[in-house]
């Protein structure tokens, strides 16, 4: 069975192959070039079984692979891939749905707690004697902010808001959230609203929807222009739910108090970013996966998706609906 894995190294600077290497013929690279279509298509063209982290399998790239039967995807969001056309051809296209909810829910409140505390800030000013010198005690010189009594909206309900949600019920903050199929929560602190009335009530908005055609810039003018003024938008899904350049204008006009996203529309970020112009504005580079107790999990469960996948019992299938 010829495996190849197209983009190795982000997952395993520090993590060894060998649990995949033992069930079949394996090709692993570090990296494939994503905008190399040329490439990518030499390098499956022979496998029967790809796994691939973030480069592109689209359906001129599936067609060219006629002994293709499986991909795995190593991570939970399946934009990656042509679905559809991975189901035309009767390929089976499995994902990680779970690995990362704690590791992704703890740093969607790094971000917030950064935005409310300025812990970056105010670090870097005491390291460049700025405390040293003040006439009193203390010092700041951006507001900080309490979440106790504040909104936190949740766009989507899936594990990671879930956790996401309990966390902020910790800091004593109004849970609602917007799921687009109903969802009854577990819990009595969480309530479903539309998705109008999460945007109108919501002090701070946190997105946990994957991307799809009908999520693609789902924060865009006309949605900012729903939220309250002063509203806190965290990102740590996908950088194409948010019109960027919506955004940048919302934080320049104080419409938007702050933006923390850990991803970009274009990763890695182009220079041309707008919101690298944006007041207020927090970038982490695409990092809230990344723990090692993370990445271990996402290893090992890639290594047992494949396994399940040759023994005839598939598991975590992505389906074509």
């Amino acid at each position: 069975m010829k495996i190849v894995l197209l983009d190795g190294y982000e997952l395993n600077k520090d993590l060894n192959w060998d649990g995949l290497k033992q069930l079949g013929d394996c090709t692993l690279y570090d990296r494939t070039a994503v905008d190399d279509q040329d490439e990518i298509i030499n390098r499956i063209s022979s496998a029967e079984i790809v796994i691939t982290h973030k480069t592109p399998l689209n359906d001129d790239v599936i067609r060219h692979a006629p002994r293709l039967r499986y991909i795995g995807i190593m991570g939970t969001g399946y934009d990656v891939v042509d679905v559809q056309s991975a189901h035309r051809n009767q390929i089976t296209v499995t994902n990680i749905p779970t690995y990362a909810s704690d590791a992704v829910a703890q740093f969607t409140f790094s971000l917030l707690l950064e935005v409310t505390g300025q812990v970056g800030l105010h670090n870097r000013l005491v390291h460049e004697d700025k405390w040293s010198q003040a006439p009193d005690f203390t010092f700041w010189n951006q507001s900080l902010l309490e979440l106790k009594g504040k909104t936190l909206g949740l766009i989507g309900y899936g594990r990671i808001a879930q956790k996401v949600a309990e966390i902020g019920h910790a800091f004593s903050m109004n849970v609602i959230y917007y799921n687009h199929r109903p969802k009854q929560p577990a819990e009595a602190w969480a309530r479903q609203v539309s998705f109008d009335e999460l945007l109108a009530q919501s002090d701070v908005i946190s997105l946990h929807v994957i991307q799809t055609p009908a999520t693609i810039q789902l924060i865009d003018h006309d949605a900012i222009a729903k939220m309250k003024a002063g509203v806190i938008i965290l990102n740590t899904a996908r950088g194409k739910l948010v019109d960027e350049v919506a955004i940048t204008q919302a934080l320049n006009a104080d419409k938007v108090y702050a933006y923390a996203t850990d991803v970009v529309q274009k990763e890695p970020i182009s220079p041309d970013n707008p919101l690298l112009q944006a007041k207020n504005c927090f970038i982490t580079p695409h990092i809230a996966w990344a723990p090692y107790e993370t990445r271990s999990r996402l290893l090992a469960m890639t290594v047992e998706n494949v396994n399940a996948y040759l023994a005839g019992e598939p598991q975590n299938v992505i389906s074509f609906k």
